[in-house]
């Protein structure tokens, strides 16, 4: 008997999965080995709340292509010289910017829609 298909719509064999940016799909062990670094450096991560893994059901820590991304790039500061805490710092503000200039933008293009639309006949 064939079992019935739970795959949510539109994502046909989990195939979505693997290109959603959040999905949890490296273990710990996996993660480090793709960055090149300890497990202890990733759960430092995670104790500085810079990070935050979902857990399997298994209560281990699962980690996205994103969360690899900042994980790689405070270890690019760290190399440079820069303390964990000030490489976590400067990832959270490079973060914050990334944010306000993408918010700056909406808003620009918003002024630039109602001036344009005030100028009409």
């Amino acid at each position: 008997m064939q079992q019935p298909d739970t795959t949510p719509p539109g994502n046909v064999g989990g195939a979505d999965r693997l290109d959603d940016e959040d999905f949890p799909a490296y273990s710990m062990g996996r993660a480090a080995e793709i960055l090149d670094v300890t497990q202890a450096f990733l759960r430092t991560l995670d104790a500085a709340h810079l990070l935050t893994p979902q857990r399997s059901a298994g209560g281990h820590r699962r980690y996205s292509r994103y969360q690899l991304r900042i994980a790689a790039r405070v270890r690019e500061l760290v190399d440079a010289g820069n303390s964990l805490e000030g490489a976590c710092r400067i990832v959270i503000l490079e973060d914050q910017l990334t944010e306000a200039q993408a918010l700056n933008t909406t808003l620009q293009s918003a002024l630039d829609e109602h001036g344009s639309q005030d100028s009409r006949p």
